[in-house]
């Protein structure tokens, strides 16, 4: 034994050769060459040059953006999610709790449940991921994205049931869930958050996977209970919202940002007024009627002026469109035309369209006032009155306008067919031309491009947007026609006008002729339009048709 210590001693394990053996190492390490033969050069391969599994193994997970080019890249908004990550969860977290409160109110005091409530309730530090995000591009007035949203969170979600004495915990571990929602924001509308509802639904089955504890106890490790809950999830939670079925969230009020259409035509016939007020300084008048309903800001309709007349009588008709029928007015105003100056105002009157049944004609005599204010002593004053004739008739439902096209379809083609067909789809209606905008729209000489629309003689023109080669008009014009614009087109111009010196003061940018045969047998058409004349130009229409 002694002999065995000494030699462990010098060796290096004793007080004396552990400094000896570092200070042998030390000079070891500095004064020693490496032998070049034994070095081997690292071996470097394109990743283009690997096969599949060696690429699996240093990539297992490819983002989308990498594999599908139609997906964007959201590293932004990744880092905005992971810093707001600790608000959101406070913010998700309080929403939860007022939202599932009533409900567990619900059950206490039923089935011996004393109270059930959350014990802890937080998301976890682990924000969702998103690894890449698809947006579409739609004629529609909406917002179309596609993210492929990923979450492998740390939630810390543990709810108490406190059922006859017993106080029983139940916790949510472990929860992972990768889906890709299709999310679309419409319709746009210039009210913050400038979209009126959001609409959500899955393109495919997502991956839900979650433990749940009961008493401390992982329940999903008994046999089968994994695949049931995970079947019952796919079956009756996913297959709810696979497209194409939605989920809704209305953002704003929908009476706030609803979009008025026309629903209907009122018919108008101004026949006759009598003992009107004497304006001139021969103790006549020169009545005419203007004539508009409340709720649009297009130029009121005028009949022909009566020269000298305090009896006219013009049977003259006119058509307006309608758009709420419950609440709009019509408004009836009498004026006196003079050659110089204003003219003066005879008397007006009122008349609620709910008043009015749907294809009925009434006629109403009606007492002329000074103003809408009845309790005036002004109004006391006799102004004469006017008789009118009205005719609401609302616009056909769809399923009736469009049981002739597919009745067309559904039998052999036969010159028969088609005059049958023009014969059901005959009969009066509105046509309503929606220029959204254009794109690329470039002038040799100036850029202020303003749309004109002509229709059979009618010529309708959008505002002028200076400077700009992508205008934006949004304006929509309306043609009452007596029938349907079979074999008619529409021809549509955008023109250019120079504001300041008047040298090539007008310039066109490009038309477009558009056939309105596809528009009757389809009820609309929503399409972006090559200009002709023009190089890359694009005018975006919206035209519908509606009959009555």
């Amino acid at each position: 034994m002694g002999f065995l210590s000494s030699v462990l001693g010098v060796l290096g394990f004793g007080f004396i050769g552990l400094p000896i053996g570092l200070l042998v190492g030390f000079f070891l390490f500095i004064y020693s060459k490496p032998n070049d033969d034994q070095i081997e050069e690292p071996l470097v391969t394109p990743l283009s040059e690997l096969d599949t599994i060696p690429l699996f193994d240093l990539l297992p997970e490819i983002p989308l953006w990498v594999k599908n080019p139609d997906y964007e890249r959201v590293d932004w908004l990744n880092r905005f999610l992971s810093d707001m990550w600790p608000y959101l969860d406070k913010a998700i977290c309080a929403n939860v709790r007022t939202t599932a409160q009533p409900i567990f109110d619900e059950y206490s005091g039923k089935f011996k449940i004393d109270s059930i409530e959350f014990e802890n309730l937080t998301l976890g530090t682990l924000p969702p991921t998103i690894y890449g995000i698809r947006v579409y591009e739609t004629n529609e007035n909406q917002l179309v994205m596609e993210p492929a949203l990923r979450w492998a969170g740390n939630p810390n979600i543990v709810l108490v049931l406190k059922l006859l004495s017993f106080r029983i915990t139940v916790q949510l571990v472990d929860l992972q869930i990768f889906a890709a929602p299709r999310i679309t924001l419409k319709p746009l509308v210039p009210t913050f958050p400038c979209f009126a509802t959001m609409v959500v639904s899955l393109m495919e089955r997502p991956h839900v996977d979650f433990g749940i504890k009961i008493l401390g106890g992982d329940i999903m490790s008994i046999p089968g209970l994994y695949q049931f809950i995970q079947k019952c999830i796919t079956k009756y939670v996913a297959g709810i919202y696979i497209w194409p079925q939605t989920y809704e969230i209305p953002i704003l009020d929908a009476s706030s940002v609803a979009i008025k259409k026309p629903v209907g035509i009122l018919h108008v016939k101004v026949v006759r007024a009598s003992k009107l007020l004497k304006k001139d300084f021969l103790g006549t008048s020169d009545p005419y009627v203007k004539l508009s309903l409340t709720g649009e800001k297009l130029p009121w309709k005028k009949t022909t002026v009566k020269k000298k007349n305090l009896n006219p009588e013009w049977n003259e008709n006119f058509k307006l469109v309608v758009k709420e029928p419950e609440s709009q007015i019509l408004q009836l105003q009498v004026f006196d035309w003079d050659k110089v100056g204003g003219h003066d105002r005879l008397g007006m009157q009122l008349v609620p369209l709910k008043l009015l049944t749907p294809h009925e004609t009434k006629e109403f005599t009606l007492d002329l006032l000074k103003h809408t204010n009845i309790s005036d002593p002004k109004d006391m004053k006799q102004r004469g009155k006017i008789v009118v004739e009205l005719t609401y008739v609302p616009f056909k439902e769809d399923s009736i306008k469009f049981s002739s096209v597919s009745k067309k379809y559904s039998r052999k083609g036969s010159g028969n067919d088609q005059s049958s067909d023009e014969e059901a789809l005959s009969g009066a209606g509105l046509l309503s031309v929606l220029v959204q905008g254009a794109e690329d729209v470039e002038g040799e000489n100036h850029n202020n491009p303003y749309a004109i629309i002509l229709y059979k003689g009618d010529k309708k023109r959008t505002k002028m947007i200076r400077k700009t080669r992508d205008p934006a008009w949004n304006e929509e014009f309306q043609f009452m026609l007596d029938e349907p614009p079979l074999h008619e087109k529409i021809h549509i111009e955008v023109m250019s006008k120079r504001t300041g010196i008047r040298f090539w003061s007008k310039e066109s940018l490009g038309h477009v002729e558009i056939n309105l045969t596809d528009v009757v047998h389809n009820g609309r058409i929503n399409e972006k339009y090559h200009l002709i004349n023009s190089k890359r130009g694009v005018i975006h229409v919206d035209i519908r048709w509606k009959m009555i």
